[in-house]
């Protein structure tokens, strides 16, 4: 039929003189024809995400409960607000001046961005001009595979004019970065490469010498630049939104889901170099169930900071106590020992450090958790030893033991029901320390969430198979861990 640009048979919805109709200005009348003919293209593309071209994003437009078509945006968003709700935001007129697949693509691209939001959490790093480009290419590099297109699709600007292509065009942006790096006399990567993963990208585009940014009318994260787009995205919705979609996605993969399993190990290899955090996310979620590998317990020689960081997870009140990752980051990288800072007022927090003595104990190992945990800013510390029984000691002391492992009388003890010369323990620990090979029976404390198991090597890793899964990291003892700085205040 003349006039239509979609094989599915929509009306012309195009304005008399010529042209797709370009967005709205905000407040005014919304034309009834095509906020129905905008919602049956919208409709019809989540349809198909549902039918396997996308389970995540089908999944997550399930999550969101309103889809409101309007002219307060000019082109689309997803928004989450502190309420735990996430919205769908359209504007009717710039869905009708795309075509079905053009629809498709642009519900793609604002779901990824959503998760990529999800996936990416420092602050400092999203601020970043540079990361928000990177952003912008990653997701339409992959919204074009997986979509099957071979170019964005194109819509008139706000203001009318010639079609443009909606959003930042990877290839475009990939002959910039290539020809930068020529003039330096360096060699860019190829495409395949440089697209690989998400941080590749932001990797390779810090190597250029001159950065400009795209403005594109069709793309709300960069119509009014990186320092952000007005959209409501509370972080808390965001990553509470996110989770359960990534549950859902892998719940199905694990139930036999082709295009679930496919859709969620490519985004699990985008995260790749992210560093421990997504590690630990891919672990919970059952990433190595789903390759079909077996589970490895993370095993680093930086053990230490994976102590470090957690210890202050389980201390943190109010945020008060924290591990700065970024300068924590520049303190390793310089050869030295992560810290713990703390802001503001609060009260001591107790943390139970508990030895086995059962099996052999490197000495570096203690000699590291004493300093760590005894020159803590706000901590109290109390130590004990044991196998069938537990028995307290001050640092510096050397407890024989002997006999067979028990865990629980650590936990009847820690919870205040063994007592020990006729005395219970005097406090409710906020945390937890057990350095242990693991070869005991299994024990489920009153709250998990308070315990940390320091593994020894050969030991069972037990702890983080359990239910409830609790915090557990191996040590190892090929290196002598050098002592770590001394916690301070921030400032």
């Amino acid at each position: 039929m003349q006039g239509e640009r979609s094989t599915h048979g929509a009306p012309d919805l195009r304005r008399p003189g010529g042209g797709a109709p370009a967005a709205e200005p905000a407040g005014e009348p919304v034309d009834l024809e095509v906020v129905a003919e905008a919602r049956r293209r919208k409709e019809a593309a989540l349809l198909d995400f549902g039918v396997g071209q996308s389970v995540v994003a089908s999944w997550l437009y399930a999550k969101c409960h309103r889809h409101l078509a309007t002219t307060a945006i000019p082109t689309a968003a997803v928004t989450a607000t502190g309420d735990g709700r996430c919205a769908l935001l359209y504007n009717p007129y710039f869905f009708a001046s795309l075509d079905f697949d053009g629809v498709k693509f642009v519900l793609f691209h604002e779901a990824r961005h959503l998760m990529h939001r999800h996936l990416y959490v420092d602050e400092e790093l999203r601020s970043d001009p540079v990361f928000t480009l990177a952003a912008e290419v990653a997701i339409n590099h992959v919204a074009l595979r997986r979509l099957g297109r071979t170019a964005l699709p194109e819509a008139v600007p706000p203001g009318g004019g010639a079609p443009e292509p909606v959003g930042v065009d990877p290839d475009a942006v990939y002959r910039a970065y290539r020809d930068d790096l020529r003039e330096q006399g360096l060699d860019p990567l190829p495409y395949d490469d440089f697209s690989r993963t998400d941080l590749t990208v932001y990797g390779e585009l810090r190597r250029m010498m001159k950065h400009e940014t795209p403005r594109s009318g069709h793309c709300v994260h960069l119509a009014e630049g990186a320092a952000g787009t007005g959209v409501p995205l509370d972080p808390e919705t965001v990553a509470q939104v996110g989770d359960d979609v990534l549950r859902e996605v892998m719940q199905s993969a694990l139930r036999g889901g082709r295009s679930a399993r496919e859709e969620l190990l490519g985004l699990a290899d985008r995260t790749a170099g992210g560093g421990e955090r997504f590690s630990r996310l891919w672990g919970r979620l059952g990433l190595d169930q789903l390759r079909g590998s077996t589970p490895r317990t993370r095993r680093v020689d930086w053990w230490q900071r994976w102590l470090t960081d957690v210890l202050a997870s389980k201390l943190t009140e109010s945020e008060r106590l924290v591990y700065p990752k970024k300068h924590g980051a520049i303190v390793l990288a310089l050869g030295h020992e992560p810290m713990l800072t703390r802001r503001g007022p609060e009260r001591t927090k107790v943390v139970l450090v508990a030895f086995d003595t059962s099996g052999s104990m490197p000495d570096a190992v203690v000699e590291w958790l004493t300093t760590l945990v005894g020159q803590t800013d706000g901590v109290e510390s109390h130590w004990l030893s044991f196998d069938g029984t537990v028995m307290p000691f001050v640092p510096g002391e050397r407890v024989a033991g002997g006999g067979g492992t028990d865990f629980r009388c650590v936990v009847d003890y820690a919870e205040g029901r063994l007592e020990v010369a006729g005395k219970p323990f005097p406090h409710e620990p906020d945390a937890v320390i057990v350095v242990t090979d693991g070869y005991a029976p299994h024990v489920t404390p009153a709250d998990p969430d308070r315990w940390i198991w320091l593994i020894t090597d050969g030991g069972d890793d037990w702890p983080e198979r359990h239910h409830r899964p609790m915090a557990c990291h191996r040590v190892t003892s090929e290196r002598q861990p050098r002592k770590p700085m001394t916690p301070r205040r921030s400032t």
